[in-house]
């Protein structure tokens, strides 16, 4: 093994401060990017559902309403 206690490993060699800071930023640039593509999909999510009405109230104005899909597989034109 490479360190003998707890403590000389938590000390890294006396490089702990490097060592550490470093193992600290790569979890918080890997958790900022896991965030931020949640937060990017929940955004286009969101785009996308307002364009599908969109589309089917202008085609409901041009001739046949048509159901607008919702998660549960249901339309909102059922009861």
């Amino acid at each position: 093994m490479a360190f003998d206690t707890f403590q000389e490993f938590l000390a890294m060699g006396g490089h702990a401060r490097y060592v550490w800071s470093a193992w600290g930023l790569t979890a918080v640039l890997l958790l900022g990017a896991v965030l931020h593509a949640r937060f990017e999909r929940r955004q286009l999510m969101r785009q996308l559902k307002r364009r599908l009405r969109r589309e089917a109230h202008q085609a409901g104005h041009a001739g046949g309403a048509q159901p607008i899909p919702t998660s549960r597989g249901r339309s909102t034109n059922e009861a």
